[in-house]
């Protein structure tokens, strides 16, 4: 199928920065190539309020029109979410499909979903996305599954009927609470094992899932694109000194997600808060690289993940500029290319928890065999050594202060 032409169209409020407004029509830009289509063109208007009727004025939206037939677009999509009125008016005065940002993400939050609970996600934040908009759609909606903004991950095609759409809402948020539930057993269980967990977040495409790639050795999707990576996934990594941990690589973060959004990923986005530490990739070469720092602290922060133990990692450093200064500490430049920056990384993540943990010395018999092996797995060991006088072996090294070990080794 050949690329949808897509025209963006955006208002530009006064209290705008305009950096601000350029990075998200940039970032516009970037969901559409992700969602498969090409920006033909992009058309902005500077008002001091959004028209109600039509989100943008009259004149332009002549202009528009005359542009969408010159260039033969096959979608016009909107920097800024719309009501159902400003969608019914605009794709009657178009004559071609009209979407915005937030149906774009959803789309593509569509494509991505892998696991039964991303798709549930999706298809629920679709839904109720779409249920306050049908009125006076009928003939749009009747024409789903025909491109950018379209696809669904459900068992079954968006329809107009209200009623349905209710129904299958219910029965969503019935099935996603069975998930969670069983996502919580999971976690509980790897919590009573005691399973030390790391999670990487991130802006989107500031390259987490190539440094969890790098991390774990798999071959999570890895592209240069927006949203990549929808579902959580979770793979074992050693530390130098042998020390296990699970890591986990989670959705990217966006600005200006709509809350609906936010909502129905708020149990992807748990992931984060059940860690115990956190890696936070940021593509230091973005322009925007302050604001989209801001949107990640402030998601965790909504999240009451803020006070996780945290490294930040400067990504892309071959591509920084010049008079680079980071704004987060600790911090770590790298490549996620070069492997032994990723190498960094474990020492870093290693020399951070050995600030925050207990240092201990114990000494063991041979027979502690099982004993010797946790430590070696699930603490920092930093020294081993066997005294032959005493017949025993002197383990040196740090470990959580909550850790059930710990009551062993205060014997």
């Amino acid at each position: 199928m050949d690329e949808e032409k897509i025209l963006i169209i955006a208002v530009k409020k006064p209290e705008q920065k305009e950096e601000r407004f350029q990075s998200s029509l940039d970032e516009l830009v970037s969901l559409s190539k992700t969602a498969g289509g090409t920006v033909t063109k992009i058309m902005t208007q500077t008002r001091k309020h959004i028209h109600p009727a039509n989100y943008i004025g009259t004149g332009k939206v002549e202009e528009m029109k005359k542009e969408v037939d010159r260039l033969e677009i096959d979608l016009v999509i909107s920097n800024d979410e719309l009501s159902a009125g400003q969608l019914r008016n605009l794709g009657n005065l178009f004559g071609v499909r009209i979407i915005d940002r937030s149906q774009l993400i959803l789309d593509i939050f569509a494509q991505r979903a892998r696991t039964k609970e991303g798709k549930l996600q999706v298809e629920l934040a679709q839904l109720e996305y779409l249920l306050p908009r049908l009125r006076g759609q009928g003939v749009e909606l009747s024409r789903l599954g025909a491109g950018i903004g379209t696809r669904g991950p459900g068992e079954t095609k968006l329809e107009t009927d209200q009623r349905h759409i209710r129904r299958r809402i219910y029965d969503i948020k019935r099935r996603l609470q069975i998930a969670v539930r069983q996502r919580d057993q999971y976690r509980k269980r790897r919590k009573s094992n005691d399973v030390f967990q790391i999670a990487i977040v991130g802006y989107t495409n500031a390259g987490k899932s190539t440094i969890f790639n790098r991390l774990t050795n798999s071959t999570t999707l890895e592209e240069n694109q927006l949203f990549a990576t929808l579902d959580p996934l979770t793979r074992e990594i050693k530390l130098p000194s042998g020390f296990q941990t699970l890591i986990t690589d989670t959705v990217g973060f966006l600005q200006d997600l709509p809350t609906s959004l936010i909502a129905a990923f708020r149990s992807t986005l748990e992931e984060v808060t059940e860690a115990d530490f956190l890696i936070h990739v940021v593509d230091g070469s973005n322009p925007d690289m302050e604001q989209q720092q801001h949107t990640v602290t402030e998601l965790l922060k909504d999240l009451n993940a803020h006070t996780i133990p945290m490294l930040t990692v400067y990504n892309k450093k071959d591509k920084f500029s010049r008079d680079f200064i980071p704004m987060q500490h600790p911090y770590l430049f790298t490549s996620a290319l070069e492997q032994e920056d990723i190498g960094k990384i474990l020492e870093n993540i290693e020399g951070l928890l050995k600030e925050i943990w207990d240092r201990y010395t114990v000494y063991l018999n041979p027979g502690d065999g099982n004993l010797l092996q946790k430590l070696g797995r699930e603490t920092i060991v930093i020294d081993k050594d066997f005294s032959e006088e005493k017949n025993q072996y002197i383990f040196k090294g740090y470990i959580r202060s909550e850790h059930p070990l710990k009551t062993l080794l205060e014997r």
